[in-house]
């Protein structure tokens, strides 16, 4: 694929239109002749020549390199998708990122705040917790405060004390080996997270089973799947894991549903009423 210059010129200032001087901390002023910034602004912003931004601008620049589009990137304040979008004009493929993003958004924060009485959590592509609610808390027993037991759901799936009771039943060998699967795929999305490469090689000294998996090469995606939760309260809860991916941020919004009127709902609603007194007992099959 080579760079289309047409389009790129009409992106870049369609963008710079959107930006006002005072985003990107630059004095306003009500005589400019134009939206947004002046490409000798832009320019400025992104450490470049004026010439050499305005000749992209024109459709009759040189092909430029990822680091004159990442400062453009930076300087036009382009999102996620905006910074793939310009790579591709260009013909290259989209920066990588460093690192799994940590930072919830916050229209999801909210939406786990308004699942009152459904279990809900975000996790990032390493398996950490980024947030949850009450009723998720209920549900497996954490301590409101830090989440499950050492903040990441491969570390507590495969160093729990009863791992091979677990691999024994087909639901939860599965999940165990969806988790891995998954965690590959996200090693390769970041060869250069130290987090993701430090927690391999912690589970890899620490357990044959998940050295077993990850020895597979197998690289999954995390679907939906039905789980079986033994609550210590509420007995066995039959419930659908629905996995609901962040694109922007590659985090996944975890929601637990159960069938209208079946007695797995009943439970769900009845865990309302625990996420309130503070339960604090893990439960054995999560």
């Amino acid at each position: 694929m080579g760079m289309d210059r047409r389009e790129l010129a009409d992106f870049l200032r369609t963008r710079r239109a959107r930006v006002s001087p005072i985003e990107v901390g630059l004095p306003g002023n009500s005589r400019r002749r134009v939206p947004g910034l002046r490409r000798e602004e832009v320019a400025q912003l992104a450490g470049m020549s004026v010439d050499y931004y305005t000749r992209l601008e024109q459709g009759r620049g040189p092909h430029p390199s990822r680091q004159i589009l990442n400062a453009l990137g930076r300087a036009l304040m382009l999102t996620t998708d905006e910074r793939a979008h310009l790579f591709h004009l260009t013909g290259q493929a989209p920066a990588l990122s460093q690192g799994p993003r940590r930072d919830v958004p916050e229209g999801v924060l909210h939406l786990l705040e308004g699942l009152d009485g459904t279990p809900a959590y975000v996790l990032d592509a390493k398996y950490d917790m980024l947030a949850w609610n009450d009723t998720c808390a209920a549900l497996f027993g954490w301590p409101y405060e830090s989440g499950p037991k050492q903040g990441n759901v491969i570390r507590w799936i495969f160093a729990a004390p009863n791992l091979r009771e677990h691999l024994c039943d087909e639901e939860k060998s599965r999940f165990a080996w969806g988790s891995v699967a998954d965690l590959r795929a996200a090693a390769a999305r970041y060869p250069e997270d130290r987090g993701i490469r430090e927690l391999v090689a912690e589970m890899l000294a620490l357990s044959p089973e998940f050295a077993q998996m990850w020895a597979t090469h197998d690289v999954e995606v995390r679907r939906d799947q039905r789980k079986v939760i033994s609550h210590p309260e509420l007995g066995e809860i039959a419930i659908e894991c629905q996995v609901l991916h962040i694109p922007d941020r590659d985090q996944r919004l975890i929601i637990y549903t159960a069938a209208p009127g079946s007695p797995a709902q009943l439970k769900l609603c009845q865990l309302r009423a625990l996420s309130k007194n503070g339960l604090r007992n893990l439960p054995a099959g999560s």
